[in-house]
């Protein structure tokens, strides 16, 4: 038998791993001496040693080495590990996609300002009306007068926290006038709506969220940029874009300061391509 520090030479385990393996019932010494408390293993265990390796190296956790030892299907076990691997590979291959991305786009000044994320928008509550409106400044005319006649018809509703009122392009793409959109504000209740203005439950999607600083009339700038990433990225639209207006007129006295969220449903591509 060998004590503990020539059965750590011999097997490449350092000993305070050892002690750790003796703790988790995943290898025991052969023998402790009483007296010296020295402990010793055998030849057989460099075998035992190294399967415990093995599985360490293609990074299986303890408990799963455990169940193993303790007769569930390694196969089985096996599998599952290499599925959540392979999920792990997906991940880290779209985070190198959208490096790649950021990095290409340095060459392009006018769209250095933006960053793209992938942010998921729970299912809401919203009153809503559709409309055809020339440019935005229009929507400073009739978008506050809609918000005060649905408080006027239902005074107990409250908008979500944080706000989030959109405007949603039904065009399906970005124009610069005449616009046929759709506004929506979330709110925490269905109630009372005025003509024209319907109360409707939206389902939970994925966007990528794209922020702009500064005027409208360069808003375009951030949706070509989300364009260009949406096919760099490996997905694909599933929606009509929305413009969440953070900032605005109403309570920026500048619009450099004006600060809009531009949000496109877009949907994971399979066999895509940071796959």
């Amino acid at each position: 038998m060998y004590r503990i520090g020539e059965f750590s030479k011999m097997s490449k385990v350092s000993i305070k791993t050892l002690r750790y393996y003796d703790e988790m019932d995943l290898l025991k010494p052969e023998y402790i001496d009483p007296e010296s408390s020295y402990r010793f293993y055998t030849t057989q265990q460099l075998i035992e040693i190294h399967s415990l390796q093995a599985y360490r190296q293609i990074g299986l956790s303890i408990n799963e080495i455990k169940l193993i030892l303790l007769g569930q299907n390694e196969e089985n076990i096996l599998e599952k590990h290499k599925l959540e691997m392979q999920k792990e590979k997906e991940r880290l291959s779209e985070k190198i996609a959208r490096i790649d991305f950021l990095c290409s786009q340095q060459l392009d000044e006018h769209l250095l300002q933006y960053k793209a994320i992938i942010k998921e928008i729970p299912e809401l509550i919203v009153y809503s009306k559709k409309m055809h409106l020339n440019s935005y400044q229009d929507y400073f005319q009739v978008i506050p007068p809609l918000g005060a006649e649905v408080t006027r018809l239902n005074p107990d509703i409250q908008c979500t926290f944080p706000p989030y009122c959109f405007i949603s392009y039904l065009d399906g793409e970005y124009k610069e006038y005449d616009r046929y959109v759709e506004f929506c504000e979330a709110v925490d209740r269905f109630g009372i709506a005025p003509k024209g203005v319907v109360f409707k439950k939206l389902p939970p999607m994925s966007v990528v969220s794209v922020l702009h600083r500064g005027s409208y009339k360069d808003i375009g700038l951030a949706y070509a940029y989300g364009a260009q990433w949406i096919d760099k990225n490996g997905y694909l639209l599933a929606g009509n874009p929305r413009e969440n207006v953070i900032d605005g007129i109403w309570n920026k006295e500048h619009e450099d300061d004006w600060l809009t969220e531009v949000q496109i449903p877009v949907i994971k591509e399979k066999n895509s391509k940071s796959e």
